[in-house]
């Protein structure tokens, strides 16, 4: 008996209207090839919701999402926002916090015929997604930032033993299905009782996986190391802030961040979501990559394989990545990797790439 996935649709601001559409498309094409039947759910998000509903995050939103098997996120434009909704947490976020999606899961990997500043990276950065030194994600209520005088603002970052061990976990796992090295990122040498504790904790999870080996590094040394030898890395795992400063470094080393993919992830949820932002500046102009986005709804595909034991759903997200794959290998892809392809040109050859794999099988 066939089973249904119900996956949401939340395309969002700037970009989000052309390349969660694209990643869309080219993920039917590649569920009707399996035979995988994917029912999409549409919800509003973002700033078209704050027109509509008087909110970034309606309530109906939410609640559709919890009765899903995963979604798609475009990217946000808080900033544009009127208040209050520009101060407020931002979309992103709230659905991280609502659901408790603790592991943000963020690859680069480089791709033949793309202009990477390293040809040979392939690793993924693990990033603890619910606290850290984003003051957002630290209190029950409000913000985490407050300002006791006018000329005196504070925010909160906080690092607990909970939360910490279990992101490592998700690290070590994933180290251990792929080369089985695990670099620890932290500023234990500053932030000696927060950022100590988080590589205290991780070393305390490596003796659960002796057959990972295990470093760490200071978050300005491993910049450094990114730069000159990414391809030596497999998984880092870090809190919230360093991890979003490494992922778009990353992403840039290995083609663009318009390649970089990632989910965001709990026992029981996921949601795919690009690494980069909304770009308003380019918005509307069909010249966005999509590339992101498409990578991270096979990211979702793979999750839910492993969650429902369901194997068509792997060949649904090696589809995909075949795909992508393909089109940038024989010369087509957007401007931000050196070619002039269009948001549309560029889905229809990832498209056409799926259709044409099939028809060989």
């Amino acid at each position: 008996m066939s089973t249904t996935y119900r996956l949401g649709v939340l395309e969002g601001d700037g970009i989000g209207p052309e390349i969660v559409p694209s990643a869309v498309e080219i993920a039917t094409a590649a569920a009707r090839v399996t035979g995988t039947s994917v029912d999409w759910v549409t919800l509003p998000l973002g700033a078209a919701a704050i027109t509509t509903h008087n909110t970034p995050v309606p309530d109906e939103t939410t609640t559709a999402l919890a009765d899903l098997d995963g979604w798609y996120l475009g990217p946000h434009d808080s900033v544009s926002y009127p208040e209050p909704h520009k101060s407020a947490l931002n979309p992103s976020g709230n659905l991280r916090k609502h659901f408790q999606l603790f592991a943000n899961i963020r690859p680069a990997k480089s791709f033949p015929g793309a202009k990477a500043v390293c040809d040979n990276a392939d690793l993924v950065i693990v990033r603890e997604n619910t606290e850290g030194f984003y003051a957002d994600r630290n209190t029950f209520a409000g913000t985490g930032e407050f300002m006791p005088t006018e000329n005196t603002a504070i925010m909160l970052g906080i690092i607990t033993r909970e939360a910490t061990e279990r992101v490592a976990r998700v690290a070590f796992d994933l180290a251990r299905s792929r080369r089985k090295k695990l670099t620890i990122v932290h500023k234990a040498n500053v932030l000696k009782l927060t950022t100590g504790l988080f590589r205290t904790v991780c070393q305390e999870v490596a003796e659960d996986y002796p057959d990972v080996a295990v470093d760490d590094f200071h978050i300005d040394a491993m910049t450094v190391h990114l730069v000159r030898r990414a391809q030596d890395f497999d998984v880092i795992v870090t809190e919230n802030m360093f991890g979003d400063i490494l992922s778009d470094l990353a992403g840039e080393i290995s083609g663009s961040l318009g390649t970089a993919p990632s989910i965001n992830a709990s026992a029981d949820r996921a949601m795919a979501q690009a690494s980069h932002g909304s770009a308003p500046d380019i918005a509307g102009q069909n010249i966005a990559n999509p590339v992101a986005m498409i990578l991270s709804g096979a990211m979702l595909f793979e999750w839910l394989a492993a969650r429902h034991d369901a194997p068509a759903l792997t060949k649904v997200a090696e589809i995909i990545e075949a795909g992508v794959a393909q089109a940038i290998a024989s010369g087509t892809s957007t401007r931000d990797l050196g070619g002039s392809a269009s948001t549309t040109e560029f889905t229809a050859t990832v498209i056409k790439a799926i259709e044409a794999g099939a028809g060989q099988n």
